[in-house]
């Protein structure tokens, strides 16, 4: 379970302020998936740098009940001047898991041959998003923070993700950040919208996709005949 309780983050744009979240109260119940939907800049990446611990809230607190993972999908947390088996030894000993399992899940699944024993600032996107994903799935976290998960790697290693998510999916609390609807009809079983500095929960995935439908997509303004 991981609480949100008067949570506000703000960023200075220009001359003013953008409020990413702005008195933010809402629970993450523990066992379920959580599909949040927003569309790009809503701040997505953001809420979940937060729930992970990354980015600590302007005013607010957040109270995390379970081990929460870092953001699966993304990579900008590993170290470009070590190894992608430096990284994975570095990440098992932080976290405090068996290093070799780490590493040796890290490689297998990456798939990245010789590179892993390259430093990843040579890496390529694809490189970087393959080795953060294995590293994220040779962990039995509580709560899973996922980012976009199924853009990673080639149809082949997409699938190795999906099921590797799905399989954790059974046992864990799951949270994932989308502009994608149907990637949250797949993958989860409630969801939210993030707009305007709100986070709406809905019991009812289709009643969230109405809401973000509507948020990004309003209607055409009505023509006056008698204008």
């Amino acid at each position: 379970m991981i609480d949100l309780i008067g949570v506000t983050k703000k960023y200075r744009v220009g001359r003013g302020w953008n409020a990413v979240l702005n008195d933010v109260s809402v629970q993450f119940p523990a066992g379920r998936s959580v599909g949040i939907l927003g569309r790009n800049g809503a701040g997505k990446s953001t809420l979940l740098r937060l729930l992970g611990g990354a980015e600590e809230p302007d005013r607010g607190s957040i109270r995390r009940h379970v081990r929460v993972s870092w953001p699966i999908g993304f990579g900008g947390g590993l170290h470009g001047d070590l190894t992608g088996r430096e990284n994975a030894r570095f990440v098992a000993r932080i976290y405090g898991l068996d290093v070799n399992y780490v590493e040796e899940f890290a490689y297998d699944f990456a798939d990245i041959g010789p590179y892993f024993d390259s430093q990843v600032a040579n890496y390529s996107t694809g490189m970087r998003a393959r080795l953060a994903f294995g590293l994220s799935m040779s962990a039995d976290f509580e709560c899973f923070l996922v980012d976009e998960v199924t853009a990673v790697g080639d149809k082949p290693f997409q699938e190795k993700c999906r099921q590797a998510f799905l399989e954790r999916r059974d046992r864990a609390t799951v949270i994932m950040v989308s502009h994608h609807a149907g990637t949250v009809k797949s993958y989860c079983d409630s969801a939210a919208v993030l707009e305007g500095g709100k986070l709406v929960m809905f019991d009812s995935i289709d009643d969230a996709v109405a809401v973000y439908d509507s948020a990004t997509n309003p209607a055409p303004a009505r023509k006056d005949l008698n204008s």
